[in-house]
């Protein structure tokens, strides 16, 4: 059974928090990667209307799987850049394609949250790693995520839109204890929950169940 903490085992974790946002997902259409730089976008113009300067060096790293023989991996990465030249955020975006596992998780460990974009997703790995690695999630309230991210304890669970993603974004920028904080419970909900102890005594028990039927 897989479990999210075999990946991250090795983590160096970080606990001070950065104003870098992450989303992993793969460069296809269907994961909707355009929501997290639109959500960015929207947050630097409302942080930029406020005295400080809170957002200057913040960014966002949409990193994922790419393979450049696929006609819509290609297609897709340059609509994307398109979209944070036209958000007017292209200096602080970064894309990272085909990232290896000690690349991601130096990624996850350097975020402040990790940005969780499909909407009607099926289960999904990624929140479970971002989670694994003692970072909050910010989903959309569909799919998978539903059962994964616990919506104001491990994360934030919103609306597939820009403003709604933007609004959980600033809650981070805001208050960066609050990473911490969510970042913690994160953890402490896949060791619970999505362990290889936890899968091996489901799946224990869902063979001995099977098992005692079949007997009677």
């Amino acid at each position: 059974v897989f479990c999210p903490l075999s990946v991250v085992a090795k983590l160096n974790y970080h606990l001070s928090v950065r104003l870098n946002f992450l989303s992993i997902n793969r460069f296809e259409r269907k994961k909707n990667l355009g929501l997290a730089i639109s959500a960015f976008a929207l947050l630097r113009s409302v942080v930029s209307k406020q005295p400080g300067d809170a957002l200057r060096e913040a960014s966002l790293t949409v990193a994922g799987g790419y393979d450049k023989r696929l006609k819509e991996n290609v297609e897709y990465l340059e609509e994307l850049k398109r979209l944070a030249a036209t958000e007017g955020v292209s200096e602080h975006v970064k894309f990272v394609t085909s990232c290896s596992s000690s690349e991601r998780n130096e990624l996850l460990s350097n975020c402040l949250c990790v940005l969780y974009t499909p909407k009607d997703e099926h289960f999904g790995i990624v929140p479970l790693e971002a989670m694994a690695a003692y970072k909050p999630v910010i989903a959309c309230n569909s799919g998978g995520p539903v059962e994964t991210v616990v919506n104001e304890a491990t994360g934030f669970l919103c609306d597939p839109s820009p403003i709604e993603f933007s609004k959980a974004m600033l809650k981070f920028v805001s208050d960066h204890d609050l990473a911490v904080r969510m970042g913690k419970q994160a953890r402490d909900r896949v060791v619970q929950k999505f362990s290889t102890k936890t899968f091996g005594d489901l799946l224990n028990s869902y063979v001995l169940n099977v098992y005692h039927q079949r007997m009677e």
